[in-house]
């Protein structure tokens, strides 16, 4: 099943995605697009250690993730007005300049959750078939 909606000026990216994914009781889902621009922008970079957080007119150029009600991962690619592209984690602040319209494909026979593993220190994705 697919889903799609759109998020106006103000909405905090992650935040919205997860509120859909519990609303619609999405256990498994990915996905597909979102395009739109963002006026703060708030990506952890490789390796964990740096993040950006700073206002600014970006371009969403590209998004991908993993979707359950419990959380999220998602990795999202930006553009400014000089073409400059900058990528990484999704965090919470990343807020919605004027839109944002987001295709989400729910997978009905998974379900995703997240847990430790000791061997990356990161709580990792979970894959059921229901």
């Amino acid at each position: 099943m697919n889903h799609a909606f759109r998020l106006t000026r103000g909405s905090d990216l992650k935040k919205e995605i997860i509120s859909y994914c519990q609303k619609k009781n999405i256990k498994a889902g990915a996905i597909i697009c979102a395009v739109g621009c963002i006026q703060h922008l708030h990506i952890r970079l490789a390796e964990a250690k740096e993040y950006i957080d700073k206002e600014g007119c970006y371009e969403i150029v590209s998004i991908t993730g993993t979707l359950s009600q419990e959380d999220v991962h998602i990795h999202i690619a930006v553009s400014d007005n000089t073409g400059k592209t900058v990528g990484g984690h999704l965090k919470d602040g990343t807020i919605i300049d004027t839109t944002c319209e987001v295709v989400i494909c729910e997978l009905k026979d998974y379900v995703f959750t997240r847990e430790p593993d000791s061997e990356t220190g990161y709580d990792e994705l979970v894959i059921k078939e229901k």
